[in-house]
């Protein structure tokens, strides 16, 4: 089989090799999930190949390493595989494809004119020393979400050639809809590195499990008028266990996988579930479904791990859900960890503008801490500083008052900025189109991002927007008040989430 690049993909190449003669030896290639990156690397390394020259590309699993070899075999390209136990052991061959956990046994990298790094993020220490000890090897890292600190300091430059917004426009992916449940309180959670403990999130979303089940019972049979394939991002090993037994007692199939599980266990349950006539009813794990995971029937996700920091993780998770495919017509995201909200603003910008910059890794300065901020910091009987780890003021004695650690919200999960049922009947489609076409040049008038304007349709209409993209229009006094309205309604709800969260 011949490979046959996108226009995009096309773009994207001719932007490396730009990068290259201008001097930017190590770039990342920022694409969004079902842009192609795979195809992309296949084909410079192809092409080097061609012109007598080593390439390697490095996969941080197993699985990856195998798929990207079936992929070169499919299009008929000799190469070799870095790993223990493959059969395919070729060090003759100008492309090989390694897993990075065997480049580092090994403790030496192959001979190479051009490096391909793939999920660039994770940072491996061993690349990254590789990449900097080598510089006549030219690298492309492949990340959809290369947000990581310090990446900047190892790759020169990112170059993007579409958005999430674009693909979803081409048809290359579907925009989810978006739910939002009673959320886990994580105030007062113990923080590694940044983000929250494995410990404390396991504690604190295991308490939940049982909306959980319901919400998706609920949602399944309303929107889908039954169960659908489905991946639930638990917050830890026991969570994901207490989960699956309790979708077992509401007599629904759902697998628990996690890094406990060899290797044949876990792709035996994926290939199973791959089937279209599976008994599976869906998959659950804590991240071995962000990487790598790219069965397009899975119709929806549920995020019940919270992330203080890593928005490049929910960038991960959401994406395993917005792939296309036959009678695939929407995709559903059921959020009871907060992240949607948590990461809203920063989402919308990717979808609308993609990545533009990496992460330098230089100090932010410290920010101030606020007069309330400053105040809970004391304890309010006798002024002096709580112990960092205690709950009694060691200066006289006085116990700190903690918040449950489970929120109790009223009533069913309700779509992102919409009510629980959709009003889109109310209105004519003559109506709808204008209205969009108002947001838009608000978005316009405003210097809003494009993107907006699409969730602002969801939050007026209950459902996203089934017309093609209309041209900005000025807006009426209507619109304007009611995006005023919105954004007033959005402030006062994220400044809401960040007192509980202080």
């Amino acid at each position: 089989m011949e490979l046959v690049l996108r226009d995009h993909q096309t773009t994207i190449i001719d932007k490396l090799r730009a990068g290259f003669a201008a001097g930017n030896r190590v770039q990342i290639l920022y694409g969004p999930c079902a842009f192609g990156k795979t195809e992309v690397a296949i084909s410079l390394m192809a092409a080097a190949a061609r012109k007598g020259r080593r390439s390697a590309m490095v996969l941080d699993r197993r699985v990856l390493c195998t798929q990207t070899s079936a992929r070169l075999m499919k299009y008929r390209i000799e190469h070799g595989v870095l790993m223990a136990g493959s059969p395919m052991f070729r060090p003759d061959q100008k492309i090989q494809v390694c897993t990075a956990q065997t480049l580092e046994k090994r403790e030496s990298f192959p001979a190479v004119d051009l490096l391909i790094v793939d999920e660039a993020h994770c940072m491996r220490k061993e690349t990254v020393e590789f990449i900097q000890n080598n510089p006549r090897v030219k690298v492309i890292g492949l990340s959809g979400s290369p947000f990581t600190r310090g990446m900047g300091a190892v790759y020169s430059s990112v170059e993007s050639a579409v958005t999430i917004d674009q693909l979803v426009d081409q048809g290359w992916l579907i925009r989810p809809r978006v739910f939002i449940a009673r959320e886990i309180d994580m105030a007062g959670a113990k923080k590694v590195a940044g983000e929250w403990s494995a410990n404390e999130t396991t504690k604190r979303g295991i308490q939940i499990t049982g909306d959980i089940v319901a919400e998706w019972v609920s949602k399944t049979n309303d929107i889908f008028g039954g169960p659908r394939k489905t991946i639930v991002f638990c917050a830890g090993v026991a969570h994901g266990e207490d989960l699956a037994r309790k979708f077992g007692e509401a007599g629904y199939n759902f697998v628990s996988i996690s890094y406990r599980d060899d290797d044949d266990y876990k792709s035996q349950v994926l290939a199973e579930f791959d089937k279209p006539d599976t008994d599976i009813n869906g998959v659950i794990a804590t991240d071995i479904l962000t990487k790598g995971f790219d069965q397009s029937d899975v119709m929806i996700g549920v995020s019940a791990r919270p992330f203080s920091k890593s928005f490049s993780s929910h960038v991960q998770q959401i994406g395993r859900i917005m792939r296309p495919c036959d009678g695939k017509e929407q995709a559903v995201w059921l959020d009871h960890s907060g992240n949607y909200l948590r990461f809203r603003s920063q989402w919308e910008a990717l979808c609308a503008d993609g990545v533009h910059e990496l992460d330098d890794g230089a100090e932010k300065p410290a920010k101030e801490p606020s007069d309330k901020e400053k105040e809970a910091a004391k304890c309010p009987a006798c002024g002096a500083l709580w112990p960092g780890n205690s709950d009694t003021c060691a200066h006289c004695g006085h116990g700190r008052a903690r918040k449950s650690a489970v929120v109790e919200v009223a009533g069913e999960m309700m779509e992102i900025g919409g009510a629980k049922k959709s009003s889109d009947k109310q209105y004519s489609a003559e109506y709808k189109a204008s209205f969009y076409a108002q947001l838009l040049g608000y978005a316009l008038d405003t210097g809003s991002k494009p993107g907006s304007a699409y969730y602002r349709y969801i939050e007026k209409f209950g459902v996203a927007p089934s017309m093609k993209k209309p041209e900005p229009i000025t807006p009426s006094a209507e619109v304007c008040r009611w995006v005023r309205s919105r954004n007033i309604a959005y402030s006062k709800a994220r400044k809401a989430e960040e007192r509980n969260a202080s």
